[in-house]
């Protein structure tokens, strides 16, 4: 006798993934009464890159840290709706230090002064974007237009000790936009592209609770149930002759081998290990990391999203949480910008470009790229001395302690993500954000019988979260509206008029700092 056949179970629809994007998805479906779907996540808890821990009882952010924007983030309305954010809560203006190798503490009117030059650079880069105006020839990344820039700048300036530490600060400030794009270094990111990603007004709001608490809230909504843990797909077979035409050389209809029968017609199949699901349609909210290195498709991918996901580019950053058991930084200094004095990175360390007070007794340092993926391969203890080292040498006080617990994330080394989140690098652009995000069709079927979710997929929002929940419901509001034979809907979700017109009131009137706003960043993970 041979091996038992595995088990099918039949749904109209399953959902790839239960990040954000699939979550919206199930639940976008859930409140329309389409209840007949499951949700395969590999790993053993739901959210995705939004995850939580702890240390020493403390709750610590290793995926996404802040809302980022308050008007039509429709992450911030539910966080509002749940209880989740203090909207009488004031933001206090952050106090930064920057400090030199040896010590040397700058003055913080030349910070500012450099900062506010800095941000000037960075919007002229993303002016090119409208094609009001070109680039200067033979500038092709956003890290050589800020450089050409900052050679300008810094040639006006007079006094050599006031341009070598601004030269400090601007290199401070471009590791920090790494970790805001994703990338290893501001070279690889493209200079017209740049103002494809559009900015929420509001700043960077933090959950009292945590990011993680908004994670409750939308998964109370779901069936009981629907949501299939530890069920990593494998393998989803779907028949080829798509996609409006595409390249695809494949007939019309493929013969898929299920349960040791051949069997022609126009349904999905997903392994998981010992058992396959089968579905009228899937939404896929697999990370963008997952399908550049996967070849989970059989048949593959139409050529022209294989190459958008290869254009992409998909980075690493990570965070170092520093625990103490007692105070050591005075109360009035809530981070440190370390303005390392060199040009070129050599220990992985050097690629840290500020620690951060979390609370009196956890610091936050963030680091991205190359050196990110060096510091994962390394211990926990080794990472926390090193730091201490670093501490030590830029606060010039050999007294300060080594951490009493060192916690680091690790997307890179992360099977389920492989990465932290999308940038647009130099050859890539937003149509092959928009190349990833087509839906495919068989044989000319109104349903598509697969759409594709995630940051990687909004053509705006791409590494957010709250990018990642609109794309999840527009999968979602796609099988819906098509099932109904409604009109076509605009599944890019770039219009945010109606968010914010469902927004309450009160969010109209709340008044965030202006300095939060633009000094807080974009850093997603």
């Amino acid at each position: 006798m041979g091996e038992p056949l595995p088990d099918v179970s039949k749904h109209k629809v399953i959902i790839i993934g239960a990040g954000i994007a699939g979550l919206a998805a199930a639940t976008h479906l859930s409140q329309h009464n389409m209840n007949d779907f499951i949700v395969l996540e590999a790993q053993n808890r739901i959210g995705g890159r939004i995850c939580s821990s702890k240390i020493n009882d403390q709750q610590v952010e290793l995926g996404a840290h802040w809302i980022h924007g308050v008007l039509g983030n429709p992450m911030y309305e539910l966080a509002l709706a749940n209880g989740l954010v203090d909207i009488t809560h004031r933001p206090k203006l952050p106090n930064i230090v920057a400090a030199t190798t040896d010590g040397t503490k700058v003055p913080i009117q030349l910070l500012q002064e450099t900062y506010e030059a800095y941000m000037c650079f960075l919007r002229r880069c993303e002016d090119y974007f409208t094609g009001a105006f070109d680039p200067p020839p033979g500038i092709h990344s956003v890290g050589e237009h800020v450089q050409l820039e900052i050679a300008i700048y810094l040639d006006k300036v007079q006094n050599n000790n006031a341009r070598k530490l601004q030269r400090l600060i601007f290199n401070c400030l471009l590791k920090r936009e790494t970790c805001i794009t994703g990338c290893n270094n501001m070279v690889d990111i493209d200079l017209v592209e740049l103002g494809s990603y559009k900015e929420l007004q509001g700043g960077n709001i933090a959950l009292p609770s945590g990011y993680s608490s908004i994670l409750d809230p939308i998964h109370n909504k779901l069936p009981p149930d629907c949501i299939k843990l530890n069920s990593q797909v494998t393998k989803i077979k779907w028949p080829s002759g798509v996609d409006n035409g595409t390249d695809s050389e494949d007939s019309d209809k493929t013969v898929i081998e299920v349960g040791g029968e051949d069997v022609t017609n126009e349904t999905v199949y997903v392994h998981c290990d010992d058992k396959i699901y089968e579905a009228d349609s899937i939404i896929c909210t697999l990370p963008l990391g997952i399908l550049k290195s996967n070849d989970i498709f059989c048949p593959k991918l139409p050529k022209y999203k294989e190459k958008s996901i290869g254009r992409l580019l998909y980075g690493v950053v990570d965070k170092i949480f520093l625990y103490y058991d007692r105070p050591f930084l005075s109360q009035d200094t809530d981070e440190i910008l370390l303005l390392w004095d060199n040009d070129e990175i050599g220990d992985w360390s050097e690629k840290i470009y500020s620690f951060s007070k979390v609370n009196d007794t956890l610091l936050l340092g963030w680091l991205s790229g190359n050196e990110a993926e060096i510091m994962e391969k390394l211990d926990d203890k080794i990472i926390g001395d090193k730091c201490t080292e670093v501490l030590r040498r830029f606060l010039n006080d050999p007294c300060i302690p080594y951490p009493s617990k060192c916690m680091c994330t690790r997307w890179k080394a992360n099977e389920f993500s492989l990465g932290s989140y999308t940038a647009i690098g130099v050859g890539s652009s937003q149509l092959d954000i928009e190349h990833i995000a087509r839906p495919m069709h068989v044989n000319n079927n109104t349903i598509p019988i697969i759409t594709f979710a995630g940051e990687h997929t909004h053509p705006n929002f791409y590494s957010t979260v709250h990018g990642a929940y609109l794309s999840g419901r527009a999968a979602a509001e796609m099988l819906i509206v098509c099932k109904r034979e409604d009109e076509p809907l605009n599944t890019t979700v770039t219009d945010l008029s109606s968010w914010i017109q469902g927004l309450p009131l009160a969010l109209l009137s709340i008044d965030i700092e202006v300095y939060t706003e633009q000094f807080s960043n974009k850093i997603n993970y």
